[in-house]
């Protein structure tokens, strides 16, 4: 799980550093040779680009130092945390959800992602298989209840196949 994430991420850091470096300041440059910058468009673009892929290159770089220092030795067998696959049920509505809590930004509900930073993702941290929790979403307060749980540690140790 950690290595997908970081590859993930690395893979963007590459992606935009070669942006920042090669392709922004060619299109910068195009945009100058245009004349005046008052309402220059491509200048203006090229640079709300420039500052966007800056911005977003701190984050990955800040998100990166993050996950080295997970250790997943010291992370919990029993309670949902990162990484965890875990199963829920809605107790108003009696629907079940399953899925992986993820690092970060990292959400993508339809292979089954909720991010640790979400609420419910927040709201689930710590708890246990049976444990009952409430969790305030925009929508309004929920109530579920854990009914499955696999943690990161548990998940290392099982053989692969």
């Amino acid at each position: 799980m950690l290595d997908v994430i970081k590859q993930k991420i690395e893979a963007e850091i590459e992606r935009l550093s070669h942006e920042l470096t090669k392709e922004l300041p060619e299109r910068i440059k195009a945009a100058l040779e245009h004349g005046d910058l008052r309402e220059n468009a491509d200048f203006k673009a090229a640079k709300e680009r420039q500052a966007f892929v800056e911005a977003r290159l701190d984050h990955l770089t800040t998100r990166m130092t993050e996950l080295s220092k997970i250790d997943v030795k010291e992370m919990p067998f029993d309670r949902v945390g990162f990484g965890s696959r875990v199963k829920i049920r809605d107790l108003e509505l009696g629907d079940d959800f399953e899925f992986t809590i993820v690092a970060g930004d990292f959400i993508d509900l339809d292979a089954g992602h909720v991010s640790l930073a979400s609420p419910i993702g927040r709201g689930l941290l710590g708890a246990k298989v049976d444990q009952e929790v409430k969790i305030a979403l925009p929508a309004g307060e929920r109530r579920y209840k854990i009914m499955d749980l696999t943690t990161l540690p548990q998940q290392l140790e099982e053989p692969a196949g």
